[in-house]
């Protein structure tokens, strides 16, 4: 059933209408983006602090979060909001840490970071990891889950229309390069934060009107943490003998106190530190305006589960209470990444063609992003190192436009009929799972190359095989092999009754594993590897209005932490 009408689909239009002709009219004020591939795919130079700080938001908050995340929001509780807390401070660190040393060694690329730092091989290597990764498991899984949210409100048989839909619109916006990306997600992110609080206020008068107390957002939310009390915890205790299994899989996906000592920083220092896709927005900048607009997206993450996170509770406590029984269920089975678009449903007109564009421009901006970085590795790291090393710089602009069109095709094929059973294991936690493996083994060779002079070439394309490879053992076959209890980890039964490791335990041991087997190898080297960057106290300096600015996100984290322990 439609439950649009002409008011929403003309505040929709509006939007689409604005964002395309911001996009153009960027593009056109600066021809220099059809021949030149530095600003095609960094925007050298161009954008400021703002515009780093809102892309970065922009192209991280997509259908992932405000799908997958509310529907966490609606299994898990306020626990799901680690992955955003913790990219704060995550966030803290590439700024202070990272980013000094990408820009001091002119690094464009991530592909580029390990051919300069290592060699050749690791660097070939890691850029066909990264082309399917984006293109398989983020490409695709934004696409599918962005389809079937909007496709849910719309009704009728509109997902593969929609599919098509969201792909246009991305590919209009990615072909005119980082620049225009960067520039149109300052819209994207000002929609989509405006939608998003828009929703989430009306899902807690809801949930207020719920239990009689009127239309009150504040009444809402103490009524909510007051009947979901188990729904505003950070940190679940480990199940014991005879658990029930709905608290066996909260522990499966978000194992307590131990993911801040294992997977949970891997997760997010590799996400924002060492990923083309978000590092690319501050590699074009001056130092100081990278790292302003790398804490301003650390200020901005630090309130994003009010409105990807909030409205899945919301719609767990109605559900709870006899409401959204429809929309909840599918095929007689809860769905809990139905719960943002069912909160959607209490939206009036005008309001739900508001939120839909806000959503919309959380999966546009992340399609556009992920588009944009598949075509950057793919012609600068392969193309023009193998395949054509003379090409000319509009050449390369042309070959990185066909690249898009072509990742584009692929993920429509893939999320056409959830080829990849996307929908089955929950959005945002199937990204998780399936980046994290490969995760080990990027950050493994990408924090000991930073910081230790001796890691070599040999151990970083070990390290990248062994990464995976060690991830494959704990995901898959450490249970089987090794039972189910030892002293590096507990399996535990899923839904289907198979043991498995908690995946981001089964990450920090994939981790700990690929670093030690590195450092053994590198021992044999040479005390100084002849590519290991130059470090000085220098480059991490930090200047008082940066230093101010971490305490305040420092101080607003320990606050949260404190009241939802």
């Amino acid at each position: 059933m439609n439950q649009l009408n002409l008011t929403d689909y003309v505040i929709f239009l509006l939007y689409f209408i604005g964002v395309s002709s911001y996009g153009y009219w960027i593009y056109k004020r600066k021809q220099k983006v059809q021949t030149d591939t530095k600003d095609f795919f960094l925007a050298e130079g161009s954008l400021t602090w703002w515009a780093i700080g809102a892309s970065l938001i922009a192209s991280n908050i997509s259908a992932e979060q405000f799908i997958g995340m509310s529907g966490d929001g609606f299994r898990l509780g306020v626990a799901i909001a680690a992955y955003e807390w913790v990219a704060a401070i995550a966030l803290i660190i590439v700024a202070v840490w990272f980013i000094p040393i990408y820009l001091k060694n002119h690094i464009y690329t991530m592909p580029q970071f390990l051919s300069t730092r290592y060699n050749e091989t690791v660097s070939l290597i890691m850029a066909i990891f990264w082309l399917f990764l984006y293109v398989f498991v983020n490409l695709t899984s934004i696409l599918f889950l962005g389809a079937s949210a909007i496709s849910n409100l719309i009704g009728g048989d509109s997902f593969h229309a929609i599919i098509i839909g969201l792909s246009l619109f991305a590919v209009v916006i990615t072909l005119g390069g980082m620049k225009v990306i960067g520039f149109t997600d300052v819209i994207q992110v000002l929609v989509l934060i405006i939608g998003g609080l828009v929703t989430t206020y009306l899902a807690l008068t809801k949930v207020s009107e719920t239990f009689g107390l009127g239309s009150s957002a504040i009444a809402g939310f103490t009524s909510m943490i007051r009947d979901a009390d188990d729904h505003f915890h950070m940190i679940f205790e480990k199940p014991g003998p005879g658990a029930a299994q709905a608290d066996i899989n909260k522990y499966l996906t978000l194992p307590g106190i131990a993911m801040y000592f294992a997977g949970q920083w891997i997760v997010n220092l590799n996400y924002w530190g060492c990923n083309q896709y978000i590092t690319q927005r501050a590699l074009g900048a001056d130092l100081q305006t990278a790292r302003t607009g790398i804490l301003f997206a650390a200020l901005l993450k630090i309130f994003m589960p009010v409105i990807v996170m909030l409205p899945g509770i919301a719609a767990y406590v109605i559900f709870k209470n006899g409401g959204l029984q429809q929309e909840m269920v599918r095929d007689g089975i809860v769905v809990g990444d139905n719960a943002y678009s069912a909160v959607l449903t209490f939206l009036p007109n005008g309001l739900k063609g508001l939120s839909v564009a806000a959503l919309t421009a959380a999966i546009v901006a992340s399609l556009a992003g992920k588009a944009n970085s598949i075509s950057t590795i793919f012609t600068l790291d392969i193309y023009h190192k193998y395949i054509n090393k003379t090409a000319e710089e509009k050449q390369l602009v042309w070959i990185g436009r066909l690249t898009i069109l072509i990742a584009m095709i692929v993920s429509i094929a893939f999320a056409w009929s959830d080829a990849l059973g996307i929908g089955g294991e929950g959005g945002f936690t199937y990204i998780q799972k399936y980046t994290g493996y490969i995760s080990p083994g990027i950050f493994a060779i990408f924090i000991l190359g930073f910081f230790w002079k001796r890691t070599t070439g040999v151990a970083a394309v070990v390290g990248v095989l062994a990464g995976f490879g060690f991830a494959v053992l704990f995901n898959n076959f450490a249970p089987g092999l090794f039972g189910n209890e030892t002293l590096m980890y507990t399996a535990f039964p899923n839904s289907k009754g198979v043991y498995e490791i908690p995946f981001l335990i089964a990450m920090g041991w994939s981790f700990v594993l690929t670093v030690l087997l590195m450092v053994a190898i590198s021992l044999a080297g040479p005390k100084v590897n002849p590519k290991a960057f130059e470090i000085d106290a220098s480059m991490f300096r930090l200047s008082p209005s940066t230093t101010a600015l971490i305490a305040i996100i420092l101080l607003l984290i320990s606050a949260l932490y404190i009241r939802f322990w």
